[in-house]
C-alpha cells in the first residue's frame, strides 16, 4: 500500500511540474491549454478523492489507534485533505470559468494556481518526510495485512496512469510521455 502511494506522489508531482511550465507560459504571456489543465486537475480531483487520500487516511487511522501523538499532529493529516479538496475543487471551477468564456484576470489564474502547486508540494513532502516513515516503521506485517482487507478498493484502475488510459485523459498521457 504505501509502494501504492509513493507511486502516486511521483506521477503527482510529473502533474504539477507539467502545471508549473503552464504557470511560466501565463506569465510570460503565451498560448496556454487550458483544457490541458482542466484534466489535470480533473484527475487529482478525481483519484485523489476516490483512492488516494480514502488510503492515505484509512493507514493513518489505523497507525494513530495504536500509537501516541500529539492531537496537532493527529489532526494535520485530516485537516491538510479537506484543504487540498477544497482548493482543488475552487482551482477546478476557476479552469471551468476559463472554458466557458468567461473573463478572468490572468493574475488571479497564475496566484491560484501557483497556491495550488505550492499546497500539492508542501503536503507530499509532509507525508514523504514526516508520516510515512513513521507508520512504515511502525506497522507489523499483521497490520498491512489487515489493513488491505480494510482496503475496499483493490480493483481500482488508474485512468492516467494505469495499463489502460481513459479516453479523457489520453492527450494528456501523450503530453506526460513527451516530457
Amino acid at each position: 500500500m504505501l509502494s501504492t502511494i509513493h507511486k502516486d506522489h511521483v506521477n503527482i508531482s510529473n502533474l504539477l511540474r507539467l502545471l508549473r511550465e503552464k504557470v511560466k507560459l501565463l506569465e510570460n504571456d503565451q498560448g496556454v491549454d487550458y483544457r490541458l489543465m482542466k484534466a489535470i486537475i480533473k484527475y487529482l480531483r478525481n483519484y485523489s478523492d476516490k483512492y488516494h487520500h480514502p488510503m492515505e487516511d484509512m493507514i493513518y487511522e489505523y497507525y494513530l489507534k495504536y500509537r501516541i501523538v500529539s492531537d496537532d499532529v493527529a489532526n494535520r493529516l485530516s485537516l491538510e485533505h479537506k484543504l487540498v479538496k477544497q482548493i482543488t475543487i475552487e482551482l477546478d471551477e476557476l479552469l471551468d470559468m476559463i472554458l466557458l468564456d468567461a473573463v478572468v484576470p490572468k493574475e488571479q489564474c497564475i496566484e491560484r494556481l501557483k497556491n495550488f502547486i505550492k499546497l500539492q508540494m508542501a503536503h507530499m513532502a509532509y507525508e514523504e518526510q514526516e508520516i510515512l516513515p513513521k507508520i512504515e516503521a511502525s506497522l507489523t506485517e499483521n497490520d498491512w495485512r489487515i489493513l488491505e482487507e480494510q482496503w475496499h478498493h483493490e480493483g481500482h484502475i488508474d485512468p492516467l496512469f494505469g495499463d489502460k488510459v481513459a479516453d479523457e485523459y489520453k492527450k494528456l498521457s501523450e503530453r506526460i510521455k513527451q516530457s
